[in-house]
């Protein structure tokens, strides 16, 4: 039986002083400033359209837009530093000009672009290597006082999908992000989001064993947020493409919230924040 979690969770992100509540559900609409990502259509090739994205997701009820300049997606090229920082950087302070109201969360695993990208205007790090990848995040996160986004990942972007192996997927999940939130909470960061990593170092089979236990994450009390949206693991499961991966990412993003995630990170953003107004109708009625 799925269960109210979220309904009842009253929890609050400091974002440079504004809060923002997350007692109800919200949505992270997907911004790519990166010529490679898996889903074509979510790829900002100018300043022009990504102020443009942009609007269309604040629009449609995105409550963060969370901007990424470092391909992600299994077996991706490799970008430098100073390259992810060239396409990051004058896009959030055109952002952040244009639309002055955005929360703009950071898709890196670097410390040197997480600090930059904050001092142009960002809100929060979104680190998909739950700090494996640059040994300063964790401290640079402290030091900044922003919210951290702590994802659970195995390996690389480039080696993560290279026979990845679990015994218990779910509890070798909660046992890594209780290790990185025991490091976290020692070096002062006090506002922390959990992602489990849907499709970093897992196959088909690990994703939906990992997605039956998302009430696992309830053990910490912190919101959670869940990123399926158009993943291979709906497309390869239904024999289709990321192009026609919304109707399962409607159905996999209702679950997500029957089983207390607190945030939607997507390409579609009204689709969710539909799921969300008809889930959140759905739990009341029952009172």
């Amino acid at each position: 039986m799925a269960k109210d979690t979220f309904l009842n969770r009253k929890i609050t992100l400091n974002l440079k002083g504004e809060l923002l509540d997350l007692s109800r559900p919200c949505v992270m609409g997907i911004l790519n400033l990166t010529p490679d990502s898996f889903y074509s259509n979510s790829r900002m090739s100018s300043i022009d359209a990504a102020l443009e994205r942009t609007e269309i997701c604040l629009n449609e009820g995105a409550a963060f837009i969370d901007i990424g300049a470092y391909s992600s997606r299994p077996g991706a090229d490799e970008v430098t530093t100073d390259e992810e920082l060239k396409r990051m950087i004058p896009a959030i302070e055109a952002i952040s000009k244009r639309f002055p109201e955005a929360k703009l969360s950071i898709d890196t695993f670097r410390a040197k672009v997480a600090k930059e990208s904050i001092e142009a205007g960002a809100h929060l790090i979104n680190d998909i290597s739950g700090g494996n990848l640059d040994e300063q995040m964790f401290e640079t996160v402290a030091a900044l006082a922003v919210p951290y986004i702590l994802m659970h990942m195995q390996g690389t972007p480039q080696t993560m999908q290279q026979k990845p192996v679990y015994k218990n997927i779910g509890l070798e999940v909660v046992n890594y992000l209780a290790e990185k939130l025991s490091i976290l909470k020692t070096l002062g960061v006090k506002d922390i989001i959990l992602d489990p990593g849907f499709g970093f170092a897992k196959n088909t089979t690990h994703n939906y064993q990992l997605f039956n236990q998302l009430e696992n994450l309830d053990v910490f009390g912190l919101p959670v947020l869940v990123g399926i949206s158009r993943k291979s693991m709906i497309y390869k499961l239904l024999g289709t493409t990321a192009e026609e991966a919304l109707n399962g990412t409607t159905v996999l993003n209702t679950i997500a919230l029957q089983k207390g995630a607190s945030i939607l990170r997507v390409h579609d953003v009204r689709a969710a924040v539909e799921c969300i107004t008809i889930v959140e109708k759905m739990q009341q009625s029952r009172n």
